[in-house]
């Protein structure tokens, strides 16, 4: 089983293209659901698999207090996994055919109004390189809306200040320019300038933009705790995601009348729908607005 697994991974890797916490994605469900074959269903061969033993295997997550959201994560995992099994032979059927994903609840993202966000970009203090870091950071996912994810992983030869662009590589490995603005281009200056330097390392020298203590490139990890950090300091009472600027981002661009397809592009979705989802966001700030502020309402 678990060379079949292998396989799948490599296939993902080589011929898909996929991104790398995509495939960690996909590798940990498929753990998680092979080794249930094996402990509980007692399988050692992925032909025998039946409809009936997925079914089982879902509801043990259900049961084991998972979300929609993962169950459904589960299910178009383990149904490319068989999909490529049987497209290599390795099985003589499909047992996830029939097979069919939880319904998902319809959950707004959480986005900052104007002044939470200037708030927050403000909360770094520009007394050394940690603080000139942070500030370049928060400006440029909120002057861009890529995703953490796309942020650490940026390289100084990705970043195109007198032409007023970045250079990233998102999800499948698809590249996209997005513009930036004045205000995000003079944070990442001064960064480069007061900040990047300090953290270089001498016996290392990383080519990442963004850089730690060690001199090496930032973690998701030490983003996230940078952005707590920021957050407490800020006195923002809302919860904050690594998520949370690119949804603003979005959202604030949709309110001030841009262009669908253009948010789509500079998000890097693939798919439209996925967009829309900000639509939905901003008519319900106008009806808060409307309830707040209309003498009749």
């Amino acid at each position: 089983m678990n060379e079949h697994l292998k396989d799948f991974i490599h296939f993902l890797v080589v011929e898909k293209g996929l991104s790398r916490n995509t495939i960690i994605a996909y590798e940990r469900d498929l753990k998680s659901y092979l080794t249930y074959l094996q402990t509980t269903e007692g399988l050692t061969e992925l032909g025998r698999v039946q409809r009936s033993q997925i079914v089982h295997f879902l509801a043990y997550l259900k049961n084991g207090g998972k979300s929609s959201k993962t169950i459904a994560r589960h299910v178009a995992s383990i149904r490319a996994f068989h999909q490529f099994l049987l497209r290599e032979k390795a099985v003589e059927h499909d047992p996830t055919v029939h097979i069919e994903s939880p319904q998902l609840e319809k959950t707004l993202p959480k986005v900052l109004s104007l002044k939470e966000v200037e708030t927050l970009l403000d909360a770094p203090k520009l007394i050394n390189q940690y603080g000139y870091r942070d500030k370049a950071m928060l400006e440029l996912l909120y002057a861009t809306g890529i995703r953490v994810s796309e942020l650490i992983s940026l390289n100084l030869a990705d970043i195109h200040l007198t032409m007023g662009f970045i250079r990233c590589i998102g999800k499948g490995n698809k590249e996209r320019i997005i513009p930036i603005g004045k205000t995000s281009t003079l944070a990442l200056e001064k960064y480069l300038e007061k900040g990047r330097p300090k953290f270089v390392a001498k016996q290392h020298k990383d080519e990442a933009l963004f850089l730690n203590h060690h001199g090496k490139r930032l973690t998701r990890q030490g983003f996230w705790k940078i952005l707590k950090r920021l957050s407490k300091e800020s006195g923002i009472e809302k919860e904050l995601t690594p998520h949370t600027l690119r949804h603003s981002f979005a959202t604030h661009l949709l309110e001030n009348g841009a262009d669908l397809r253009a948010v789509q592009e500079m998000l890097g979705h693939a798919d439209i729908s996925t967009t829309q989802i900000y639509t939905h966001v901003t008519k319900t700030r106008l009806k808060d607005v409307y309830s707040k502020f209309h003498p009749r309402a």
